[in-house]
């Protein structure tokens, strides 16, 4: 019974490798089995040529081609999926806005957190912290706080990954959010005497960043997070210049 293979080329060499029972093998560019010969073209010498069947490992050169088949079939649906991913995150960044703040992109659509009002307590009272008009500061201990004892920004999953766009180019992550009575801790403000130097005691998250963009990150907890307050923070070490995002984990069903 005549049988016909016609393959094309699968080697990265550009040949195909016909191997042989008695071992080694020939290169060539395609082959033929016809009745009791095989007929194949050498890319050694560049010319058709035959040899018995019974000399060949039918076998393992069509395991072989289709291994390769298999590794190449998969090979191009891993670089399709790479390459629709990465269109998805193109058309994800371009919705975020040029303003800086916390965004998220959620089945198509664009989520805008509002930046927390922020408070800090010292013995004196509360004052509101605003970047373009610092509170002044004295040696002491201070709280940096936001009201409520919970975040009105639900997210419903423990690993979300959000787009952060900064103001400046400053230090920023996630922090684990303390509730208190009515309020809900960010940091502590340690301010040293004469330098009015602070040094700060926030719970951070550890997290995976990724630059997307000019000033734009992507940014997303290494950990599932447990149900709780948290809240992304933007900051200079040893100056009071805090910029915070809360928002609040419930995602355990």
């Amino acid at each position: 019974m005549l049988r016909l293979l016609l393959l094309l080329m699968l080697f990265g060499d550009g040949a195909i490798r016909l191997y042989l029972k008695e071992g080694g093998f020939h290169e060539v560019s395609e082959y033929k089995v016809l009745g009791d010969r095989v007929r194949y073209y050498s890319t050694e010498r560049s010319e058709w040529e035959e040899i018995p069947v019974e000399l060949v490992d039918l076998k393992k050169t069509e395991g072989e081609i289709k291994r390769k088949a298999d590794e190449e079939k998969a090979e191009d649906a891993a670089n399709k999926a790479e390459d629709d991913f990465e269109r998805e995150q193109r058309r994800e960044i371009a919705m975020i806005p040029r303003k800086a703040g916390l965004y998220m992109v959620k089945d198509g659509q664009l989520r805008i957190f509002p930046p927390g009002d922020v408070k800090v307590s010292t013995s004196k009272g509360r004052n509101v912290l605003k970047v373009i008009s610092p509170i002044p500061i004295v040696a002491g201990k201070s709280v940096v706080e936001l009201d409520g004892e919970a975040s009105k920004n639900t997210i419903a999953e423990d690993r979300p990954q959000f787009y952060f766009r900064l103001a400046e180019e400053e230090r920023f992550g996630i922090a684990r959010v303390k509730p208190r009575k009515g309020i809900r801790e960010v940091e502590v403000w340690n301010i040293m005497p004469a330098t009015n130097e602070i040094i700060s005691e926030r719970d951070m998250v550890d997290v995976f960043r990724q630059q997307a963009g000019d000033g734009l990150y992507r940014i997303w907890p290494v950990k599932p997070l447990p149900d709780g307050e948290y809240a992304m923070i933007e900051y200079t070490e040893g100056k009071a210049n805090t910029q915070v995002w809360d928002f609040r984990i419930s995602a355990q069903r």
